[in-house]
């Protein structure tokens, strides 16, 4: 139980139905889809659409979703909804350019969309209501305007310098991002969700709106064709898992990079994390060590399911045994790539949960802070640059190629014992996230912390040589971290946020919802 002297949150206690999201509005969507009739994929599904009006920098009709639900007998499915490339675009093309990656601001990062596929074919197979039923949320606030969060303020002032063309006139208000409390309104957006309410997905990949994001990508050099919108489809999957301390932890599998996270707690099976002080220099130390070989191994082998040909090596239980023996408790690794390269040797978010026991953990994104920066004329469609996640690596598994899919950062999250899930979850970020979902598992396990507790806590992130230690850590870790060959910085932004409900023993569902972002947990 927290401290009530001090500043935080108390989980939130209710029975019906739960709702887990980062911005209160979509949140209050989704429950109200829930009293309407609608199961969790539905609430799941109104409370995300919404979610790209009020956080258009994180989200929106132009990215991608990945999609865990469990259904009341235990069983957990997955769906991806993540683009591809343009058929016609190959990294030699860029290669040949004199391009060493993927440009992140350009038509060549931007991926068919992959979403609106994945929302309408969940609504139609999944869900109760319809996705007619479910976008009205969203048209109402896309047509009357949102006020904008203070999060979402401070974010849009972050990454507005990449808003192109159209995209300016779009997502900005007299040529500024607007700030908190001002009204944010979308009426292109409006109108696209209005056709895909009445035609399905068809309203979004074929017809007047497919054109008019031909008609932008065309503009900026991008090989988008007709074809490429026609043809995308979302795809059933299989869930992978690990186990830490007698919990499953269940992720998406490629061209996610939930391994990443499953892969990290294998390592950390091998060290007392639970001995170690949680917020002290040891722990935090340790996890960066198995953070750093774990990321490296996802950099090798993470790619479209169709070229990930290592997936068994990198869950197996003695490739983290081998890892976890590289770790020197006392000294900061240099070069991860370097050092594990004998082990190797042969990639927004809202969870709601109904009263018949249906956990979705739903995740959908554009990437960078409002993604490639460039968006469509007529309808204000921001594009995602999820093609940044490509190489240009020729051979790699990663390696661009037309109609593949990048590997992807965005990863929702489940956790089950006995075959019984008890907590969607997930832990937004960018690279940030399964290094999130492993040190959430660790909180709740390792230190006994209840789901809002596990998320308040302090983070530390190790992201390509800069260790990030937020300010909830103490001085004397950072410099005993810095003593041991860290690069310490605190980042101006608080790491990543989460969202979680756990589904208890007795029937009583307790959400979990992140201060560092602006949203809630309701339930009625």
């Amino acid at each position: 139980m927290r401290d009530f002297h001090l500043p935080g949150r108390s989980p939130v206690l209710a029975t019906s139905g739960m709702c887990a999201t980062s911005h209160p509005l979509a949140a209050q969507a989704a429950i109200d889809i829930l009293k309407s009739g609608g199961n969790a994929m539905d609430a799941a599904i109104a409370g995300a659409v919404l979610l790209g009006i009020c956080e258009p920098q994180m989200t929106g009709i132009g990215g991608d979703c990945f999609v865990l639900w469990s259904a009341p007998d235990g069983s957990i499915h997955g769906l991806n909804g993540s683009g591809r490339a343009p058929t016609a675009l190959d990294a030699a093309d860029l290669r040949a350019a004199g391009e060493a990656t993927v440009p992140t601001h350009s038509a060549h990062a931007i991926t068919i969309p992959g979403a609106i596929d994945a929302f309408c074919t969940l609504a139609d197979r999944v869900g109760h209501l319809g996705i007619d039923r479910l976008l009205v949320p969203a048209i109402h606030y896309a047509e009357a305007g949102v006020p904008v969060a203070p999060r979402v303020a401070f974010d849009w002032a972050s990454d507005q310098t990449v808003l192109q063309g159209a995209a300016r006139n779009a997502f900005l208000i007299n040529g500024t991002a607007p700030g908190k409390g001002q009204i944010f309104a979308a009426p292109g957006q409006a109108e696209v969700l209005r056709r895909i309410a009445k035609n399905g997905r068809d309203g979004f990949y074929t017809g007047e709106v497919a054109e008019d994001m031909l008609a932008a990508l065309t503009a900026a050099g991008g090989k988008h064709t007709a074809a490429d919108f026609a043809a995308t489809a979302c795809t059933d999957t299989t869930p992978i898992r690990s186990t830490y301390n007698g919990i499953d932890l269940v992720e998406h599998p490629p061209n996610g990079h939930g391994a990443t996270a499953n892969l990290m707690l294998n390592i950390l099976t091998h060290f007392d994390i639970a001995a170690m002080d949680p917020w002290g220099t040891e722990r935090t130390h340790i996890e960066a060590e198995a953070a750093k070989l774990a990321y490296d191994a996802r950099n090798r082998f993470l790619a479209d399911a169709d070229y990930t040909t290592r997936l068994d090596h990198m869950m197996a239980p003695e490739t983290a045994a081998h890892l976890a023996a590289l770790i020197d408790p006392k000294r900061a690794m240099p070069n991860a790539t370097t050092i594990s390269e004998q082990v190797h040797k042969d990639t927004i978010y809202i969870t709601v949960v109904d009263r018949d026991g249906m956990a979705v953990s739903l995740i959908y994104s554009i990437f960078h802070g409002f993604g490639s920066g460039i968006a469509t004329d007529k309808f204000g469609i921001l594009f995602q640059n999820r093609g940044a996640g490509f190489t240009l690596e020729e051979g790699h598994p990663n390696e661009l190629k037309g109609g593949k899919r990048p590997m992807h950062t965005i990863i929702p999250g489940m956790l089950a014992k006995e075959n019984k899930t008890f907590m969607p979850f997930g832990v937004m970020g960018g690279a940030y996230q399964p290094n999130g979902h492993a040190r959430f598992v660790s909180n709740l396990t390792d230190f006994a912390l209840d789901p809002q507790s596990a998320i308040d806590a302090p983070r530390a992130f190790s992201d390509a040589g800069n260790m990030k230690v937020e300010r909830g850590y103490t001085d004397t870790v950072r410099a005993d971290l810095s003593d041991m060959g860290h690069a310490v910085s605190i980042p101006d932004t608080a790491i990543g946020g989460a969202q979680a409900i756990m589904i208890r023993d007795d029937g009583v569902l307790e959400g979990a919802s992140d201060p560092r972002k602006d949203g809630c947990a309701l339930g009625y």
